[in-house]
């Protein structure tokens, strides 16, 4: 019964991030890593004696304890790529708060300097 739980959870996380990368939800990149996760958790479910041979293989005394460990370096990962991600944003989005300012000032320069020429013409015209 639980392998079929974990087969059926699997295949609903594939089909929530095939429909969330059709609406345009999901990027690529992000849905890639959560395929991989999918597949990964529909390959356990199905082969559930895998986790065991990797369990041995890797020298951890239960199944469950790979599977957390697994589960924690992912998380890990995720958090360590979203951090990075943040950081490009913050920089990019100083650059065009900066860009916007230095425009603003320009266009301000301008209106100033139009509303100037415009007051000297309307004054030599009234004289």
């Amino acid at each position: 019964m639980g392998n079929l739980a974990a087969f059926i959870l699997s295949l609903a996380i594939m089909g929530v991030v095939v429909e969330m990368l059709r609406r345009k939800k999901l990027r690529e990149k992000y849905a890639a890593l959560w395929l991989v996760v999918g597949t990964g958790t529909l390959i356990l479910a199905a082969f559930p004696s895998l986790l065991t041979i990797v369990t041995q293989l890797v020298g951890v005394q239960l199944p469950s304890n790979l599977l957390f460990i697994i589960s924690i370096l992912l998380l890990l990962g995720v958090c360590l790529h979203l951090s990075w991600e943040i950081s490009v944003v913050e920089d990019e989005t100083r650059t065009l708060a900066e860009e916007v300012a230095i425009l603003r000032a320009l266009i301000e320069q301008q209106a100033a300097a139009t509303q100037a020429n415009g007051d000297t013409s309307n004054k030599s015209t009234s004289t």
